[in-house]
């Protein structure tokens, strides 16, 4: 399978990105009762919980990333992904498969 690149935007909104570290594990949300978009992805860390939403529009996306419209019909209700880039506004995101979630 091809890698999945998806954006987590809106963590300044709650935590920030300065306590993520490459490798760090991220568990996505299907969020389909969400008033404001109906392909809204949540994205939550243990101990945390909620810590920001997938990115689902142009100037939210990062470069390859997957939008949450993309993102939607390629996961289940739940999904698991890896942070590979820290940025000041935004986390950038691989998609685990099934095998890597089970590591």
């Amino acid at each position: 399978m091809d890698k999945i690149y998806f954006t987590i935007t809106g963590t300044n909104y709650r935590y920030g990105t300065e306590l993520f570290e490459k490798g760090d594990r991220v568990m996505l949300k299907k969020e389909p009762d969400n008033k404001y978009d109906h392909e809204a992805i949540q994205v939550k860390v243990p101990g945390l919980g909620v810590i920001g939403y997938v990115a689902n529009s142009v100037p939210t996306v990062l470069g390859e990333s997957y939008s949450a419209g993309r993102l939607y019909d390629k996961i289940d209700d739940e999904a698991e992904g890896k942070v590979i880039r820290i940025l000041p506004e935004a986390l950038l995101c691989v998609l685990c498969d099934e095998w890597e979630s089970m590591k």
